[in-house]
């Protein structure tokens, strides 16, 4: 769709950037001959705002050591409040280069070595390295499909708390399969963590990305008690497709907590701040909210097209419209392949590059996420090529 604003169709050419989707197929795929439709990046040029922002602080020719301004922390605090109806002070936020980072340093702040840590695959794979690499135990609760619907397995969950589950990463939006929890799923989650002295660890990176009717709702902000069990990772980087900046946040309303937390970071010198990613955040927070509007709009477009296009033409490809993030969790096991089977099949006989279901844990098998935030020709391409190797196979 052609914004009066902002053309999403516009196809950027990202080959020769050093740009990890485009130029690293090789590396990753075997062959350079594949559309790319994996990493969680997008296709689109971001806001001339956060550019201009970005470049008026390069401008300036001196990047040395420098600190949040209060428009930056002021532009987190009115976003969160105006899309997410979360009221959070300035004292919360601390500036981070990343959510997987921030999980390790909530690990390492608030866990010991062979703590248990509670995950529900299938799931953002990082999560488990976190847990895994820094010497937590994993515990894993699989979701379940009830009524073609992804749901939490309370039973399980409450069973493994009472085991003894010091910390729980919790992904919401939900990262493969979409789902945007409920208030009514949230306040019984959080309220086991609290029963059973559970802190919760939230990945809301995919906050901003949210298709009606649907909101997302931030766990802290359901209640006083469940903020100060809550370390809350969000970012500006997926909203607005400045990933590579490294530029996100923890809010911790427990001062405890936020004590113990910028410990770990300040004892692992990671607690500098980066000038223009900085400058980018706050711009993204000031000005970015037309063009994500505008985003949402054609993101929804694009899945509206994926669903109608594997329903007319590859109805063996089953999908779940996702309630939020530009990532789709594609049901292949129709097609009666196992998951190294059907990559061999969608590299070498479609050219397409998707992300294995594998990787993402118990619950996976027969499933490959896909990225729709590209332009939509480049998505119809990749759909038309790997319906017609589906077609030569006589699917």
């Amino acid at each position: 769709m052609l914004n009066l604003n902002y053309n999403f169709d516009k196809v950027v050419q990202r080959k020769n950037t050093n740009c990890l989707k485009w130029d690293c197929t090789k590396d990753i795929f075997g062959t350079e001959d594949i559309l790319p439709l994996w990493v969680a990046d997008m296709d689109f040029e971001i806001p001339k705002e956060i550019v201009e922002s970005i470049k008026k602080r390069a401008d300036h020719a001196v990047l040395g050591y420098s600190r949040p301004s209060e428009a930056y922390f002021s532009s987190i605090i009115k976003w969160l409040e105006k899309r997410h109806n979360f009221k959070i002070h300035k004292d919360y936020i601390v500036p981070a280069a990343g959510v997987v980072p921030s999980i390790v340093f909530s690990l390492l702040a608030f866990t010991k070595q062979k703590n248990k840590v509670l995950v529900q695959s299938p799931v953002y794979y990082p999560f488990f390295s976190t847990i895994k690499n820094n010497e937590r135990e994993l515990v894993n609760c699989p979701l379940k499909l009830e009524n073609n619907t992804y749901i939490m397995d309370f039973e399980n969950i409450e069973k493994q708390f009472k085991a003894g589950v010091k910390a729980t990463i919790f992904c919401n939006p939900h990262n493969p399969v979409g789902r945007v929890w409920t208030k009514e799923e949230l306040l019984k989650f959080a309220s086991l963590c609290l029963k059973y002295n559970v802190l919760i660890i939230s990945d809301e990176i995919h906050s901003d990305l949210v298709f009606k009717p649907n909101k997302h709702i931030p766990i802290a902000s359901l209640s006083d008690e469940i903020a100060q069990n809550t370390i809350t990772l969000m970012a500006p980087s997926k909203t607005f497709n400045i990933a590579a900046l490294s530029c996100s946040f923890v809010i911790i309303p427990n001062k405890d907590y936020l004590i113990k937390y910028k410990k770990v970071v300040s004892d692992l010198f990671v607690d500098s701040n980066n000038p223009l990613n900085l400058a980018a955040s706050e711009a993204a927070y000031t000005y970015g909210e037309p063009w994500l509007d505008a985003l949402i709009e054609y993101l929804e477009d694009n899945i509206n097209f994926l669903i109608e296009f594997l329903e007319e033409k590859i109805p063996a490809i089953k999908i779940r419209k996702p309630q939020g993030t530009y990532l789709l969790w594609l049901d292949c096991k129709a097609l009666g392949m196992e998951n190294d089977t059907l990559e061999k099949f969608f590299v070498e006989k479609a050219g397409v590059g998707l992300s294995n279901g594998s990787v993402f844990g118990e619950g996976s098998e027969g499933f490959f996420r896909i990225n729709v935030a590209c332009p939509r020709l480049i998505l119809k391409e990749a759909l038309e090529k790997i319906g017609n190797a589906l077609n030569e196979l006589n699917y």
